[in-house]
């Protein structure tokens, strides 16, 4: 009877609410730990995590089939690399080398992509006050000859740069990059000579090339 009762002792209680066995000598603080297996979910996503590290493991360190955290974020920092800076970049052990190109902003650009570029900053910024085909309203008439301060490239850049506050235009430096600037810049020569309906009369002085 004595080793029946010893037995008896050692068996493992039952919660009443759930039916589960508590684990012996599991207890503090009055809370009791239940034998009891975790939900399959659970399981599940641990058995995930698990095969989700075999295969990331593999992947990106065995056979190299992606970027790693690190290259991620040097190429990040390369694309916040301002639009002016033209870069060719290598990684080495050392991180990036950025190589810079420097830019002519004196001569307009041909770039078909460039002007194409140039076009929707004009069409974003410049349309409002020249129209969308630079015949001109508040802003003067960009299609001829004729210009206000100056008709060169380089008086061009330093207008849309610094702006004339006094008759309404606005300093662009600073809202767009320099390289946004000689875009549009660039797209506005193209405009010269097109002959676009209803343009605003001529105003300022005939601009003349000097000879090369």
């Amino acid at each position: 009877m004595e080793e029946i009762k010893k037995d008896h002792k050692n068996l493992p209680e039952i919660d009443p609410l759930t039916n589960d066995k508590f684990v012996p000598e599991h207890e503090f603080d009055g809370i009791r730990e239940l034998a009891n297996n975790p939900p399959w979910w659970l399981t599940f996503i641990l058995l995930g995590s698990i095969l989700f590290a075999y295969i990331y493991i593999a992947r990106y360190h065995f056979f190299n089939d992606g970027d790693l955290q690190v290259a991620e974020y040097e190429q990040q920092m390369l694309d916040a690399i301002p639009e002016e800076v033209e870069e060719a970049a290598t990684t080495g052990e050392g991180g990036i080398t950025i190589e810079t190109v420097k830019v002519d902003y004196t001569i307009p650009l041909d770039d078909k992509a460039d002007l194409a570029k140039g076009a929707k900053v004009f069409a974003t910024n410049c349309a409002v006050c020249h129209l969308a085909e630079g015949q001109g309203l508040v802003g003067p008439n960009l299609t001829d000859e004729y210009w206000i301060h100056g008709g060169s490239f380089e008086d061009i850049m330093h207008i849309i740069n610094t702006g004339v506050i006094e008759k309404g235009m606005i300093a662009w430096k600073g809202q767009l990059s320099s390289k946004q600037i000689h875009q549009v810049a660039s797209y506005i020569t193209t405009l010269v000579g097109t002959n676009p309906p209803n343009p605003k009369a001529p105003e300022g002085e005939k601009y003349v090339a000097p000879a090369e």
